[in-house]
């Protein structure tokens, strides 16, 4: 019985939802991202290069056991003041070559990079396939940030050894502390019925806040995991509201000799259930079976 409780232990662990989270833009303020350094060391931080304590933060970040990435400046569609050395489509392989490899050099201990804005650059192919290539030579994976729809970096990695995973929520757009909460259980939600998601926030002081009332309280069926244990994940687009599809007006009939017979539809959808409840349930049915109860009264 205990092998068999055993199995069904791993079983649930296995099927747990992952979650990853991101802190962009280190480099700025040591002061708020020094405490998110003190959070769990699943949680990961991307470095701005150019930032004044780039350097710094990346090696303080790895001391902690937190994953590193590099925060790269990308060009967005919007105008804006740019961080140094933003990449732009019409840039030149070596251009962006050398870019990236300063980049490299400013943020120690980087395993992947993400895009900083990149509206621009991440729907321009060519242009991305320009930084897949160089990504390639660093064996680096690509957090997409999913600043824009159309994001291209999943084609341009075609052919190299890129692996691009995907932005599903921003913890942060609206600073204020309850949409945050609202956002952080969307992702939790989200690694639930998906199985992963990946949440991306910054070092303010209401998402430093948010994080370390909620990270502590995290539902048992979650775990939270670094970007780069979700290499192998199946990826989606960003969590935005998703349509319903509306039913055709008339279903067509069955085509077959027997006329068919109707297809039985649900009034509404079933409600999850938590792996911690299945497990509950499987481990009642288990002891209650005869068999068992057999096998118990031999030892």
């Amino acid at each position: 019985m205990a092998v068999a409780l055993s199995g069904l232990l791993f079983a649930c662990s296995a099927s747990a939802g992952k979650l990853a989270i991101v802190i962009d833009d280190f480099g700025y303020r040591p002061q708020q991202e020094n405490q998110v350094l003190q959070m769990p060391n699943a949680i990961s931080v991307a470095v701005l290069p150019t930032a004044p304590h780039a350097r710094e933060m990346a090696t303080k970040a790895h001391q902690h056991g937190h994953e590193v990435l590099i925060h790269l400046p990308m060009a967005p569609l919007s105008k804006q003041p740019l961080e140094r050395d933003t990449l732009q489509p019409e840039m030149s392989a070596d251009e962006i070559a050398r870019i990236i490899h300063n980049a490299v050099a400013n943020v120690p201990y980087a395993v992947g990079m993400n895009n900083h804005m990149g509206s621009k650059m991440t729907s321009s192919l060519s242009g991305m396939q320009k930084v897949m290539q160089v990504l390639d030579h660093y064996s680096f994976y690509f957090l997409d940030s999913m600043t824009i729809g159309n994001s291209q970096a999943t084609r341009a990695a075609a052919g190299t050894r890129v692996k691009v995973i995907k932005r599903r929520v921003f913890l942060d757009d609206n600073q204020n502390e309850a949409e945050i909460r609202k956002q952080f259980n969307r992702a939790v939600h989200l690694a639930q019925r998906n199985g992963s998601a990946i949440a991306i926030g910054h070092p303010h002081p209401s998402t430093v806040r948010v994080l370390q009332q909620m990270l502590p309280n995290l539902p048992a069926d979650v775990t939270l995991v670094r970007p780069s244990q979700l290499l192998n994940e199946p990826q989606s687009s960003p969590a935005n509201p998703v349509p319903v599809p509306v039913p055709p007006k008339t279903a067509p009939k069955p085509r077959n000799p027997f006329r068919g017979v109707a297809v039985c539809r649900l009034p509404q959808p079933l409600t999850p259930v938590p792996a911690t409840r299945a497990l509950e349930v499987i481990t009642e049915s288990v002891a209650q079976s005869p068999l068992v109860k057999k096998i118990v009264s031999l030892f």
